[in-house]
């Protein structure tokens, strides 16, 4: 249900929110977009097979996951979602 999850986020954030970390906002945008063109493209229509963008999502998710760690960010009790679910290194 990730993809849920997403749409929630997504639909309830402005769409211009920037990532946890400056160099990870770009990222985010093209996920988001590829993310956005698939829900509408073919999740509406039915077609829910493969893992779309997850090229897009891994990059994105890596960067997230550095600024996390350089930011000190304090993640224990988080639940993270996606392909590999790991938590930032400490």
């Amino acid at each position: 249900m990730i993809y849920i999850i997403h749409i929630y986020i997504n639909y309830n954030n402005p769409p211009d929110m920037n990532s946890v970390g400056e160099a990870c906002t770009e990222l985010k945008r093209e996920y988001d977009q590829c993310f956005n063109r698939w829900f509408a493209e073919s999740f509406l229509k039915g077609e829910r097979s493969g893992e779309p963008c997850g090229d897009s999502f891994k990059r994105y998710q890596l960067c997230v996951q550095r600024a996390i760690k350089e930011k000190d960010i304090p993640v224990d009790g988080v639940d993270f979602m996606g392909p590999n679910k790991d938590k930032p290194e400490s």
